[in-house]
C-alpha cells in the first residue's frame, strides 16, 4: 500500500524488455542499502519487487500483466520515474490510499501554465472515466492528485510548483502516456452498486 506522495524521481539505468516481461534497473537517491530484497516499491505507480541491489540502483522484474497494463514497456534509458516505498503503519496518510495496481493508461492531452500552477488534461479510456469524480482522488504515475474536472473521456488536475519540481511531471509533454490508478473506494462502491441491481 502506498500514499501517492513521491519520495524520489529515479532514472532508468538499464532495461531489458521482451514480449512477455522486462527487467528494469533504476538509479535513485533513496537509501538502497535499507531496501530489503523482495520488498515492494512503486515505480511510476506500479507496485514492483526489489530483486537486486547496487550502490545507487535497484533492479525489478516486470510481469507480462504489468507490461500490458502500464506504460513501463515504453521506458528508455534515462527515463524519469516516480518512486515511492510502501506505507508503514506509523506513517502519515498524506495523499490517498494507492495500491500500486495500475488500472490503465492515459495520454497527456494538454499542458497549460496559469500563474504558478500547471494544468494537465489527460485523455482516458471510457472504462476508467467511470471511476473519476470531480474533487476525487487519482494516481497519475503514482502521484496522488485531486481531480479538478472530469468527463467519461478526460480529466484535469492543477499541479502546484512543488509537485511539478519533485515528480516526473516536469518532463511530461503532450502525447505522453501515463499510468492511472483510480480511487480504490470508488471501485468498491461501483461493485456494490452493480451487485444490488
Amino acid at each position: 500500500m502506498f500514499t501517492g506522495l513521491i519520495q524520489d524521481v529515479g532514472k532508468i539505468a538499464a532495461l531489458r524488455v521482451n514480449k512477455r516481461s522486462a527487467v528494469l534497473a533504476v538509479e535513485t537517491s533513496l537509501p538502497v542499502h535499507s531496501m530489503r530484497l523482495g520488498a515492494s516499491i512503486a515505480v511510476n505507480g506500479a507496485c514492483l519487487t526489489v530483486m537486486k541491489k547496487g550502490k545507487h540502483t535497484f533492479t525489478v522484474d516486470v510481469s507480462p500483466e504489468t507490461l500490458n497494463r502500464t506504460s513501463l514497456a515504453i521506458l528508455g534509458i534515462g527515463s524519469l520515474v516516480n518512486l515511492e516505498r510502501p506505507l508503514q503503519l506509523q506513517d502519515e496518510l498524506g495523499g490517498h490510499l494507492v495500491t500500486g495496481h495500475v488500472d490503465g493508461i492515459a495520454v497527456v492531452e494538454s499542458i497549460e501554465t496559469q500563474g504558478e500552477f500547471t494544468f494537465f488534461t489527460f485523455r482516458v479510456p471510457v472504462q476508467l472515466g467511470a471511476f473519476l469524480v470531480s474533487k476525487g482522488s487519482v494516481a497519475v504515475d503514482g502521484i496522488s492528485l485531486t481531480i479538478n474536472e472530469c468527463s467519461r473521456r478526460r480529466f484535469s488536475v492543477a499541479i502546484i510548483p512543488f509537485t511539478l519540481e519533485h515528480t516526473n511531471l516536469r518532463a511530461r509533454r503532450v502525447g505522453d502516456k501515463v499510468n492511472i490508478e483510480t480511487d480504490l473506494i470508488g471501485k468498491y462502491v461501483q461493485k456494490l452498486v452493480k451487485a444490488q441491481n
